[in-house]
């Protein structure tokens, strides 16, 4: 993994922390149902950012040196794999 994306990715991952911790307290407090909903979606928004992220380094490092390295096969497979979990959260 390139390092200053590994940085970026662990930042987000605190900032998506944070942000869970605050939807519990939420719950905790019985706030208002729609503020909880719209918290939740702005984490899922964060947590599909997170993954953008990773799967651009993914094809930026991987991908293409199994592609120079004649593994076409399996960066096809893995970026499908990807492409099949991504469509079964929708």
């Amino acid at each position: 993994m390139k390092k200053d994306i590994q940085k970026k990715l662990i930042k987000r991952l605190k900032i998506i922390e944070g942000q869970v911790r605050g939807l519990q307290k939420m719950v905790e407090a019985g706030e208002y149902c729609v503020d909880i909903i719209t918290q939740a979606s702005a984490v899922k928004k964060a947590v599909s950012s997170f993954e953008d992220a990773m799967l651009l380094n993914h094809l930026s490092t991987h991908v293409v040196e199994q592609m120079k390295s004649g593994e076409h096969k399996k960066a096809i497979d893995e970026v499908m794999k990807v492409y099949t979990h991504s469509k079964k959260d929708n």
